[in-house]
């Protein structure tokens, strides 16, 4: 898998040496030769990304053409970019490309052979390499042979925008260009730009094929039952569904076609800022050779790794392959889901740790998609803060949310799939004076969902919030099932599950076309 492949259809000629999908041990190989990172003492490959820590979403552009302008949800998330000016800055990224060395990947996204599309990865980075070799479908060697890319990522973090001339907003940049068929990325090492930037295209391109593109994680009982987990960055989509009694589909990005689910990746790419092999054991020992680790805290004496440290980011990051979690399903595909979870992370304490939604409260929730920034991770933030980011992957969706919100509606209705809202925030009072929910009850409580353990237990509607919430459940004292009774202010908490209440309420009148049945099912004040 070491031959030599041509660029030229792309305008890339004169180029150094290409490196086309060699093994993951000689891009390791060549990365620590160039420079680009260490082997920390897990041997997993240590990067650093610079300036950027995280995903820069105010500078990802979509290029305006007509085949898809009425087709994208036009605004903050979603900005366009002339063709012009894509052309300007795209000849000036193949100029600046000539040549260098490159490192090319030829692999799939989608693990389902009816779904999966056929992708090129040209990376100026030989770490950024072995990342799009681990989080993506790798081909076998009769796969590679006749491999025609139908969609192309060319990341090249040394080559900058210039605001001034390309109309961007920094000089990083995340373009898409649906009628070329390309993505071109620059400015930022983050090595999760190139992951999601093909995440966003298929959900742009899957709607078209009847398939719900989903940002969740997904896995399946011994037995076959698939379960999905709805969530934004922090929630414990990763480490909920890195389940040893259950089987690993996938930890990110899944599909649900007529057929079932299926995983978009060959690989997981773990948030990893506190890990530890007592709580996550399933991660910890997947981080090993082969796996890179971003922005992680080392001591360059020993390599030994600080997951503990948030001295470069809190957003610090692990990939690795799905093959590195023992009981992981290969190819990742599983059954139409019996279960599907949304995850908060609710700081202000208020949110029930399990509850059951209807189908209308399901469609209100995923519309919501909410979660919480917490006090003093962000600048000027003192308290908690709501945040709501739609279908739970706001930034990646290019269409209306009502597109995806209907395919998915669709789904669990035909396929009568039980819909709960888990809190994996805090019990007790709001962040900073209750205590983070503890793992092994929110473990519990997905188990007996899951397991179908609460189909005959006690439910009751919250005042509030109207969802359902179990009375009692196996391995969790009843009184932390009630949020209200964990706080010792019963006064407070009722003000402040109002307050939540009124954000959600004022958050959902955005959407205009809802049919009532849904816009009703939300929390009442």
């Amino acid at each position: 898998m070491g031959s030599a492949v041509s660029l030229d259809e792309l305008g890339i000629i004169n180029t150094g040496t290409i490196y086309h999908n060699l093994p993951v041990a000689r891009l390791v190989e060549i990365a620590l030769e160039r420079g680009e990172g260490v082997l920390a003492e897990n041997g997993a490959l240590r990067v650093e990304t610079g300036k950027y820590t995280g995903r820069s979403p105010k500078d990802r552009y979509f290029v305006d053409t007509p085949s898809v302008h009425s087709n994208i949800a036009w605004g903050d998330s979603n900005k366009p970019m002339s063709e012009e000016t894509f052309e300007r800055l795209y000849n000036r990224l193949v100029a600046y490309l000539q040549g260098q060395d490159l490192f090319v990947f030829d692999g799939f996204i989608g693990a389902d052979k009816e779904y999966r599309m056929p992708i090129r990865f040209i990376n100026q980075l030989a770490w950024q390499g072995v990342f799009v070799h681990q989080l993506f479908v790798r081909p076998t060697a009769e796969e590679l042979a006749e491999h025609v890319p139908q969609f192309t990522v060319i990341c090249a973090p040394g080559f900058n925008a210039l605001p001034e001339i390309d109309n961007t907003r920094s000089e990083a940049f995340i373009v898409l260009n649906f009628d070329r068929k390309v993505i071109i990325i620059g400015g930022s090492q983050y090595a999760g730009e190139i992951k999601k930037s093909m995440f966003t295209a298929m959900n742009y391109l899957l709607p078209e094929k009847g398939v719900c593109p989903m940002h969740c994680s997904a896995n399946m009982s011994p037995n076959g039952d698939t379960a999905l987990f709805f969530g934004l960055s922090g929630t414990g989509k990763t480490t909920l569904s890195a389940d040893p009694e259950r089987y690993l589909i996938g930890d990110d990005e899944h599909g649900w076609s007529d057929k079932g689910i299926f995983n978009f990746e060959g690989g997981c790419y773990a948030k990893c800022i506190k890990l530890s092999a007592e709580s996550e054991p399933q991660i910890w020992n997947a981080i090993r050779f082969g796996s890179v680790i971003e922005n992680v805290d080392i001591d360059f004496e020993s390599r030994s790794v600080d997951y503990d440290s948030s001295a470069l980011t809190e957003n610090t990051r692990a990939a690795y392959p799905i093959y590195h979690i023992p009981n992981a399903v290969i190819p990742g595909v599983g059954d139409h889901p019996k279960a599907v979870v949304f995850l908060t992370a609710d700081a202000f304490g208020v949110m029930p740790p399990i509850a059951k939604l209807n189908r209308e409260q399901a469609m209100y929730h995923f519309l919501s998609g909410y979660t919480s920034k917490l006090a003093g991770t962000e600048r000027g933030i003192t308290e908690p803060e709501a945040t709501f980011s739609t279908c739970f992957g706001a930034p990646f969706l290019p269409r209306s949310p009502i597109v995806y919100a209907n395919l998915l509606g669709e789904r669990i209705e035909k396929h009568n799939s039980q819909v709960f809202l888990v809190n994996t925030g805090w019990t007790g009072g709001p962040y900073g004076v209750g205590n983070r929910m503890k793992l092994k009850y929110t473990r519990a409580m997905v188990s007996a969902a899951l397991n179908g353990e609460l189909e005959n237990v006690e439910f009751r509607p919250d005042p509030v919030f109207g969802i359902m919430i179990p009375q009692s459940c196996p391995g969790v004292p009843s009184e932390v099932l009630n949020p209200r009774n964990t706080w010792a202010d019963k006064e407070k908490y009722d003000a402040t599950a109002r307050k939540l209440a009124g954000l959600f309420i004022e958050n959902f009148s955005k959407f205009k076309n809802v049919p009532d049945a849904i816009r009703n099912a939300g929390p009442r004040i």
